[in-house]
């Protein structure tokens, strides 16, 4: 497989980049101090294709593909991984989900406005006693005519302040059975459907993560998602390439933290020459570089895999386990390469360091990630 960037691929990924220098970095220390979502940077990525990504462009997308998915969410990952975070989860967690599994009316409904930026959306699975065990969820869903009636909330979901529309994973039989649960999608505004608790977050802290709550909502059975009973069965399909989204976000954050770790190493004097001299710094950086060639090539590996339509779980699980270890790595011997500095807010490897951790726990813990590796190699269900 040859993974270097086409020419195209080059163009969108400056592009990109300069998106993030442009209206990303002056911002960012005002962002990550007082939590706030900037809901009109999304707007301006909307304009810019990076909102649908991947899809078509009769539904309003750019129709790109999932190599040139990956650049982008690197690129603005590299400058702030909390805005690559919200671009990543928008695209391939809600408006992913209706993609691949709505019918042609709910695609014409709901993509062009989400593929644009016209609208954010959010997607809830976890829930607040069902973080890795999802299939024992409590938010039920039941039917009722024509409707059905939520009631239960989600927690730690990305965009559940000022989402738009979310897709909902929600109980229609039994707890603990794979298909008793079924995927809705809610619009903001829908009586019974509101938001919760704003998660104040270590890191990551210009995404925001918020509670959803349902009150005995009522969504007609049209807002469902394919059949009643399948949603667990799609979610599994969305968080393979949500995973890996998580593999490129942990990609930027490892680039961006060894970048800052090179130049600032070429800068920094001891003993009358660079530290970058020393064998206790050079060996860092030739670690970092290794490990993030290897989560670059096992992501890119994942994405070809999805493109070619072929199964993509066990590399998937592999690619997101890799680059969010690599990131915390990378963000960690950043910090140490810096020595005092990299406690500083004056640099921007403390950032790295607070926002890397959580690639280990969304989307599927480490310790998820391995179980699904090791099923899948060891042949068990």
């Amino acid at each position: 497989m040859n993974f270097d960037y086409s020419e195209e691929q080059k163009l969108i990924a400056s592009a990109a980049r300069d998106f993030a220098e442009q209206y990303i970095r002056p911002n960012i220390m005002k962002w990550d101090e007082t939590s706030i979502f900037p809901v009109e940077v999304f707007k301006i990525a909307g304009e810019m294709g990076f909102m649908g990504i991947f899809i078509p462009e009769e539904y309003g997308g750019s129709g790109l593909g999932y190599h040139e998915y990956i650049a982008i969410i690197e690129e603005v990952s590299k400058v702030d991984p909390s805005i690559g975070l919200s671009i990543a989860a928008h695209n391939s967690l809600c408006t992913g989900h209706i993609f691949y599994f709505g019918n042609e009316e709910q695609k014409q409904r709901w993509l062009p406005k989400l593929a644009t930026g016209e609208w954010i959306g959010a997607w809830g699975l976890t829930e607040h006693n069902t973080g890795s065990d999802a299939g024992a969820m409590s938010t039920t869903a039941k039917r009722d005519g024509d409707y059905y009636v939520l009631n239960g909330a989600k927690n730690f979901i990305t965009h559940g302040e000022n989402g738009n529309v979310a897709v909902i994973m929600a109980r229609t039989g039994n707890k603990g059975d794979s298909h008793g649960m079924s995927a809705f999608v809610i619009e903001k505004g829908t009586p019974g459907f509101t938001s919760g608790k704003k998660e104040d977050k270590l890191g990551m802290r210009a995404s925001e993560t918020a509670e959803l709550i349902f009150d005995n909502c009522r969504i007609h059975k049209d807002n469902m998602l394919g059949q009643e009973g399948d949603g667990f069965i799609q979610a599994l399909k969305v968080l393979d390439g949500g995973r890996i989204s998580i593999g490129a976000l942990a990609l930027g954050i490892s680039k961006g933290a060894y970048e800052a770790s090179v130049k600032y190493s070429q800068e920094r004097h001891q003993f009358g020459k660079p530290i970058s001299s020393f064998q206790g710094i050079s060996f860092k950086l030739a670690d970092m570089a290794t490990q993030i060639q290897a989560s670059e090539l096992l992501t890119r590996k994942a994405a070809q895999l999805k493109i070619d339509g072929q199964k993509n779980t066990k590399v998937s699980a592999m690619a997101k386990y890799y680059a969010s270890e690599t990131a915390v790595t990378c963000a960690t011997e950043s910090v140490q390469i810096h020595g005092g500095m990299g406690y500083s807010k004056e640099y921007p490897v403390e950032r790295y360091f607070r926002d890397a951790k959580i690639t280990e726990i969304y989307e599927g813990t480490s310790e998820i990630q391995r179980l699904v590796i090791s099923r899948l190699e060891l042949g068990l269900r």
